[in-house]
């Protein structure tokens, strides 16, 4: 089942997204995030107007996907970024599939047109994500990041809406 994340859902969303913090550079963050921290960014993202989604099984959270804006200007409004998190267990069984599908309509009914995905290279599971919802590769920022002291690139991949929603809910 995918629905709209509630508060109650923060510390699950916080176990799913510390295992990529302490173990992985899917994530610069270096240190892991409190409850209450996912909290705040929960209703932030939400506040803005934008989803924050959970795929659940049996009650249990099995991962997230949210948009935040892309930049803050004005100019910017019809784009944003998304950003996906499954519990370590649970890749290559098409969840993230169905809940970035789930995102993505919910943006083209939000009026988005472009979406911006940021992957920290490598990540061949990711990039095979996003390029099979009909994401492309639009940029490579290389040694912009360092975590685990090592300099990690980042590619950008993106899929424009308009026009896409019967394709994007499959």
């Amino acid at each position: 089942m995918i629905r709209s994340a509630q508060a109650r859902d923060a510390a699950a969303l916080a176990v799913i997204y510390n295992h990529y913090v302490c173990n992985t550079t899917v994530t610069f963050e270096e240190s892991p995030v409190t409850a209450e921290e996912m909290t705040r960014r929960l209703q932030a993202v939400q506040a803005s107007g934008l989803p924050w989604l959970v795929t659940e099984l049996d009650g249990k959270v099995l991962g997230y996907a949210y948009a935040t804006k892309w930049k803050e200007r004005s100019a910017y409004r019809f784009s944003a970024e998304c950003t996906i998190y499954l519990e370590r267990t649970m890749h290559g069984r098409g969840l993230g599939k169905s809940l970035y599908r789930e995102l993505l309509a919910v943006l083209a009914d939000l009026g988005v047109h472009a979406v911006i995905g940021g992957i920290a290279q490598p990540n061949l599971a990711s990039v095979g994500l996003h390029e099979k919802l009909g994401f492309r590769n639009v940029a490579l920022f290389r040694e912009v990041g360092r975590k685990f002291d090592a300099w990690i690139d980042v590619g950008y991949w993106q899929r424009i809406l308009d026009g896409d929603l019967k394709d994007i809910r499959g």
